[in-house]
C-alpha cells in the first residue's frame, strides 16, 4: 500500500521547462521548449488550456510565478526581454513590460505583517469609488476591459520578484509597479525569495570565483526600508497600481477608437475620394454613406467622452492623492516621491484631457457641417429633377448657409494647404488626423482665430505662463500627446524604484560549492538550491546537494529574515533511509545509499525529496522528509567566512535521516524533478527526458483495491488520452467531463465557495 495516491500520468509531446503550482486552486502551469504556457488540472492531469507562443510577445519562456490569490500567472520571456500578466481564467494577456535584462527566476510573495494603519487603509482602499464613476467597459473587448481592472486584484500588499544575469533583480508591486531596482550584485540570480515580513530578500547567485569555476552562492540583502516604511509602500504602491491599469485603459480606449474610424470613416474618405475623381453624378453615393458617416462619428464621439474623459478624471484624482502624500515628506520623501515630478504629470493628463475636448469639438464640428452639406445636397438634387421637396427640408438658416460653406471650402478647394499627404484632394473629416499614430503636426488644425480666451490667454504675460493652465499643443495629434502623457508618467514612477534601490544593503554574503562538471547541461530552472520562507517562524530555507564532496548528504540552510539574526546548518544522510521496514520489499531498500536529484519545501515542516539509489536498479523514491526534529535542535554554525561551505562540510551538524513510511518507489519512470504545493497537498513529478509526468495526492495512500472509484479514474484517464490526440474543437469539453467523474469517483476536495469561476475555467 505505497503512500501517496497517483492521481495522473502524461507523456508530453515537447519538453517541459518549467513547472509551478497554483497556490490557491489544483492548476500546475507548464512553460515547455516551444514557447507554450499550459494549464492542467489535477484531476487526471487534464487541460484547461494553452497559450501558444507569438510575435508580438515572445517564444522563450525562461521562468514562471503565480500571484498569491491564484487568477494571474506571470511569465518572463528571454528572447524579447518581457514580462507578460496573464488571465488564468481565459488564458489572455493582460499587461506586458519590458526587462532590461532576461529573466531567470521570479518569485511573488505576499506581506503578510498587519498593523493598524494597514488595517484602516485596506478599509479605506476604495474610496475612490464614492467620488468617481465607475468606468464603462469597452466595446468589442468588454471581457478584455473588465480583465484589465481585475489587474489590481487584492488590496494587500503582494510583490514580484525579477531575477536575471548581471545581477539584475527587481521588485514590482503587486505585479506591476516597480518598487525598486537593485546593482551592485554580482553572477546571475538561480532562485529568489523575498520575506513574507518585507525584511529580507534571500538570493541564490551562481558567479564565476578567482579561478574562473562556476561557484554557487548564498545572499542575503537587507530591505529594512520596505519593512519600516510598509504602511507608506502599501499605499504608493497601490496607486501607482491604479495609474498603470488606468492607462492601460485609456489605450485599449484608443484602440477601439481607431478600429471604429479604420473600420467606417477610412472606407469613406476612399470611396468618396474615387467619387470626386470620377465625377461621378449618381445620386446613390450620398445615400449609402450619410448614415455610416453620422453614426461612425457619433460611436467615436462616444467613445471621448465615455472612456476617454471618464479615465482622464480618474488618472486626475489618482494623480492628485499621490501628489498630497508626496508633500507629506517625513513619510514618503524617504521613498522617493517627488512633488514637481507628480506635478508635471498631472500636467501631461491635464493636455490629454483637453486634446480629447478639442476632437470632441471637431466631431460636433464636422457633424454639423456634414448634416447641412448632405440636406442641401439632397434638396439641390430633387430641385435639378425637377421632383418635390418636403417643406421641413426647403427652409435654410444662414446658420445652415454657414455650414454648407464651411464644408465646401474645407473640403473641396484645391488649396494646396488642404491637400492630404498621401495626395489626396479630398478629405472627408478631420477626425481621423487626431487618431493617426504620428508625430507629424496636424494637416487641418483647428482654427482659433476669433477664439476669445486663446486671444485673452496670449495678451496675459502671467497667465501665458502659469502652472494652473495646461498646454494644449493645437498642432498634435490624440496620439503623440498621450504618448507624451505615458512618458511623463513613467519618468514619475521611476524615481522611487531608484532610492529604494540604493537603500537595500548586502548583509550576508555566503558561498556554497562549486558547480560540478556533471551538471553543466541540466535545466537551471529545476536545478537545486530551493528557497523557501517560512512565514510564522520569520526565517529564509535553502535546502541544496554538493554531489563532488558529499553525494550521500542533503543540506539545509537556515537564515532569519532580521539580517542580524544567526545562521544554522544541518546535513541529512541518505545512507540509511529506513529504520522500520515493515515488509520484505522495504528491508531489501533499507540498506540502499540513496543520492537527491530534487528537493523542494512541502510546507514549513516537511520537505518532498526525489531519491535515487546507487545500487544496480536505481531505484527512484518520491518521499516526504519531515523537519520538526531538526528544527527543534537549534545549533548555530561557526562559519569561517574566509571559506566555502563545501571546504568546511566536516564541522556540520548530521542528522540521519528516518522516514517511516512517508515513501513511495517510482516505477517505470526515470523521474528527475519534483514540484509541490503543501497548501492543495499535491506533487508532480517529472522525468529526466523533461516529458514524462506523473501527478500525486500526498495526503492519502494510493490503496490496490479502490474499486470502482479507481477504475473510474483510470477509465477518464484513458478517455483523456485519446481525446488529446485528437485536434479537435471538442477537446476542452470532454476533458471537462472527464473531470467531472474524476472528482465523483476519487472524491477530490471540494473547491471553496470562493473560487466557484472554475467551472468557467473547464469549459473555457
Amino acid at each position: 500500500m505505497p503512500a501517496f495516491r497517483q492521481v495522473g500520468e502524461k507523456q508530453l509531446p515537447n519538453p517541459v521547462l518549467c513547472m509551478a503550482w497554483s497556490p490557491k486552486r489544483d492548476l500546475i502551469a507548464l512553460a515547455n521548449t516551444t514557447g507554450e504556457l499550459l494549464l492542467h488540472r489535477l484531476a487526471s492531469f487534464q487541460r484547461v488550456w494553452s497559450l501558444p507562443p507569438s510575435e508580438y510577445t515572445g517564444k522563450e519562456i525562461t521562468a514562471l510565478a503565480w500571484r498569491p490569490d491564484g487568477k494571474i500567472l506571470a511569465f518572463s520571456l528571454g528572447d524579447t526581454k518581457q514580462v507578460v500578466l496573464c488571465g488564468v481564467e481565459k488564458a489572455e494577456i493582460l499587461h506586458v513590460f519590458p526587462v532590461q535584462n532576461p529573466v531567470t527566476c521570479m518569485h511573488w510573495m505576499e506581506v503578510m505583517e498587519e498593523n493598524s494603519v494597514l488595517s484602516s487603509f485596506y478599509n479605506s482602499e476604495d474610496e475612490s469609488r464614492q467620488f468617481l464613476p465607475k468606468l464603462p467597459t469597452l466595446p468589442k473587448s468588454e471581457e478584455k476591459s473588465d480583465e484589465i481592472m481585475n489587474l489590481l486584484g487584492e488590496v494587500r500588499l503582494n510583490v514580484l520578484v525579477l531575477g536575471g544575469d548581471s545581477g539584475f533583480v527587481e521588485l514590482y508591486a503587486y505585479g506591476m509597479y516597480k518598487i525598486a531596482t537593485l546593482t551592485g550584485l554580482s553572477g546571475t540570480c538561480r532562485s529568489l525569495s523575498l520575506s513574507s515580513d518585507l525584511k529580507s530578500l534571500s538570493i541564490i547567485t551562481e558567479v564565476r570565483s578567482a579561478d574562473n569555476n562556476p561557484e554557487i552562492c548564498y545572499i542575503q540583502l537587507d530591505t529594512g526600508l520596505l519593512s519600516d516604511c510598509l504602511p507608506e509602500v502599501t499605499r504608493m504602491a497601490r496607486k501607482f497600481t491604479h495609474i498603470s491599469t488606468l492607462l492601460q485603459y485609456l489605450h485599449l480606449s484608443l484602440t477601439c477608437m481607431c478600429e471604429a474610424w479604420e473600420d467606417i470613416l477610412m472606407q469613406m474618405d476612399l470611396r468618396l475620394t474615387k467619387f470626386v475623381q470620377e465625377k461621378n453624378t449618381s445620386t446613390q453615393v450620398q445615400d449609402e454613406f450619410l448614415e455610416l458617416l453620422l453614426w461612425g462619428q457619433s460611436s467615436i464621439q462616444k467613445l471621448v467622452i465615455s472612456h476617454l474623459q471618464s479615465g482622464c478624471e480618474a488618472l486626475l484624482f489618482h494623480l492628485s492623492e499621490v501628489k498630497g502624500m508626496s508633500l507629506w515628506k517625513q513619510k514618503f520623501e524617504p521613498l522617493g516621491l517627488d512633488s514637481t515630478a507628480i506635478e508635471g504629470a498631472i500636467t501631461a493628463v491635464g493636455s490629454f484631457s483637453l486634446k480629447a475636448n478639442e476632437l470632441l469639438q471637431v466631431i460636433d464640428k464636422s457633424m454639423k457641417n456634414f448634416k447641412a452639406f448632405f440636406r442641401w445636397l439632397y434638396v439641390a438634387m430633387l430641385r435639378m429633377c425637377e421632383e418635390h421637396v418636403p417643406p421641413e427640408l426647403n427652409k435654410m438658416t444662414q446658420k445652415d448657409i454657414a455650414f454648407v460653406a464651411d464644408f465646401l471650402s474645407e473640403h473641396f478647394s484645391e488649396n494646396e494647404k488642404l491637400f492630404d499627404r498621401k495626395g489626396k484632394y479630398f478629405n472627408v473629416e478631420r477626425v481621423g488626423q487626431y487618431l493617426k499614430d504620428e508625430d507629424d503636426d496636424l494637416v487641418s488644425p483647428p482654427n482659433t482665430k476669433g477664439n476669445q480666451w486663446v486671444k485673452f490667454l496670449q495678451e496675459s504675460s502671467h497667465l501665458k505662463e502659469s502652472p494652473l493652465l495646461f498646454p494644449s499643443y493645437p498642432q498634435k495629434s490624440l496620439h503623440f500627446v498621450k504618448r507624451m502623457m505615458e512618458n511623463v508618467i513613467e519618468q514619475c514612477l521611476q524615481k522611487p524604484a531608484e532610492v529604494i534601490g540604493k537603500s537595500i544593503k548586502q548583509a550576508a554574503f555566503l558561498p556554497l560549492y562549486t558547480v560540478p562538471e556533471s551538471s553543466e547541461n541540466t535545466p537551471r530552472l529545476f536545478e537545486l538550491p530551493s528557497l523557501w520562507n517560512d512565514k510564522k517562524g520569520k526565517m529564509h530555507y535553502v535546502v541544496f546537494c554538493m554531489p563532488e564532496i558529499s553525494p550521500c548528504k542533503l543540506y539545509l540552510l537556515r537564515k532569519g529574515t532580521d539580517p542580524n539574526r544567526y545562521i544554522s546548518v544541518v546535513t541529512f544522510d541518505l545512507s540509511h533511509r529506513l529504520d522500520n521496514a515493515e515488509d520484505e520489499d522495504a528491508a531489501a531498500q533499507s540498506h540502499y545509499v540513496y543520492s537527491c536529484l530534487d528537493a523542494r519545501f512541502y510546507d514549513d515542516e516537511m520537505l518532498t525529496v526525489l531519491l535515487e539509489g546507487s545500487g544496480y536498479n536505481s531505484w527512484r523514491v518520491l518521499a516526504q522528509i519531515p523537519l520538526a526534529s531538526t528544527l527543534s535542535c537549534e545549533t548555530e554554525f561557526n562559519w569561517q567566512s574566509n571559506l566555502r561551505l563545501d571546504q568546511q562540510s566536516s564541522a556540520i551538524p548530521c542528522q540521519a535521516l528516518v522516514l517511516g513510511n512517508q515513501w513511495r518507489e517510482l516505477e517505470n519512470m526515470k523521474a528527475q524533478f519534483v514540484a509541490v504545493n503543501g497548501i492543495r497537498k499535491v506533487a508532480c513529478v517529472l522525468s529526466a527526458n523533461l516529458r514524462h509526468i506523473r501527478v500525486f495526492e500526498m495526503d492519502v495512500e494510493d490503496e490496490d483495491d479502490e474499486g470502482a472509484d479507481s477504475q473510474n479514474a483510470s477509465a477518464d484517464q484513458d478517455g483523456l488520452e485519446t481525446t488529446m490526440s485528437s485536434q479537435g474543437q471538442g477537446e476542452e469539453s470532454a476533458e471537462a467531463e472527464g473531470e467531472a467523474g474524476a472528482e465523483g469517483g476519487d472524491g477530490f476536495q471540494k473547491i471553496e465557495e470562493h473560487l466557484e469561476s472554475e467551472e468557467a475555467l473547464e469549459v473555457s
